[in-house]
């Protein structure tokens, strides 16, 4: 089983999202894959294991949630455990990534979906299961052909 990480600030909104939604979407293909979430800056301002902004676009889609968990920081082990590590926002994540593991930075994969901030979670929400939709696809797609 080969695996992918995903990459967000505090593990509570995007990343996690993006996992359970590839691991359903990567079940129903029967992709030999499965995903993670992790986050590079794990703060107090979120509470509890799940955004609820997460749970509702899960919910909303089908998906039922991964099992509840605290928040957890990267380490190096969880990057060289995966063998594909995607950060959800290049422009905020990338900086991040390069301070904190130098020598990840140029190896993960970057998406430009941003924090609720920036941009709506409905907007968010779908943009991230756009982009693992055409992962899921492209997985199946090399695994197949």
């Amino acid at each position: 089983m080969r695996s992918v990480l995903f990459l967000c600030t505090g593990n509570f909104y995007r990343s996690r999202f993006a996992a359970a939604v590839f691991n359903a979407l990567a079940t129903e293909a029967d992709l030999a894959w499965r995903a993670d979430s992790r986050g590079l800056r794990l703060t107090d301002a979120n509470v509890g294991s799940i955004s609820p902004l997460a749970l509702a676009g899960l919910a909303a889609r089908g998906i039922a949630a991964e099992a509840e968990r605290l928040p957890i920081a990267v380490t190096l082990a969880d990057l060289t455990a995966a063998d594909l590590v995607i950060a959800v926002s290049v422009d905020e994540h990338r900086p991040m990534l390069t301070q904190a593991f130098p020598d990840w930075a140029a190896r993960a994969t970057y998406w430009q979906v941003e924090d609720l901030h920036l941009t709506p979670a409905h907007d968010a929400l779908s943009a991230l299961e756009s982009e693992v939709r055409r992962l899921v696809e492209q997985l199946h797609s090399f695994s197949t052909g």
